[in-house]
């Protein structure tokens, strides 16, 4: 499996709630940075988080890209998420190569319980920050990181 992680743009600072906050014109301009890492990456699949933010994110990636696929919101990528879901909702994906754009503190728990098998290390992931990681079999503690972009 190769997996993306990406971290939404950069948000505004106030909105009716926090699931409502949308992408600032600098978040949106880093979201193209990191979308262009993603040329050639042949994606079967991207998954965002229900959230405002994070859908655009996704929606300017899909564009960038000129992906022709779906978007697929992933309920449970939300900044609460727990990484032992997420990677049985990936798996169950049936797809190799999947960019799931969420938030933090889900996203870095999540790479680094990936990484290490343990929840002890997360990875430190700025907003528009992407990563790439690579396993033979999806197992926490059995991915490698291919790739890591700051935006």
């Amino acid at each position: 499996m190769k997996l993306w992680l990406l971290r939404h743009g950069e948000a505004e600072a106030r909105a009716p709630s926090d699931e409502l906050r949308e992408l600032t014109p600098a978040g949106r301009a880093a979201i193209l940075r990191s979308a262009a890492q993603l040329q050639g990456a042949d994606l079967q699949l991207i998954l965002t988080s229900p959230y405002v933010r994070a859908r655009q994110t996704a929606a300017l990636v899909q564009q960038h890209l000129a992906w022709a696929g779906e978007l697929h919101t992933a309920g449970w990528a939300t900044p609460d998420g727990e990484p032992e879901r997420a990677l049985a909702e990936l798996e169950r994906q049936g797809v190799e190569r999947l960019l799931l754009v969420t938030h933090n503190p889900f996203v870095g728990d999540l790479a680094g319980w990936l990484l290490h098998g343990h929840r002890q290390a997360p990875v430190p992931m700025g907003t528009a920050c992407l990563l790439c990681l690579e396993a033979p079999l999806p197992l926490a503690g059995g991915f490698d990181l291919v790739r890591h972009f700051d935006a």
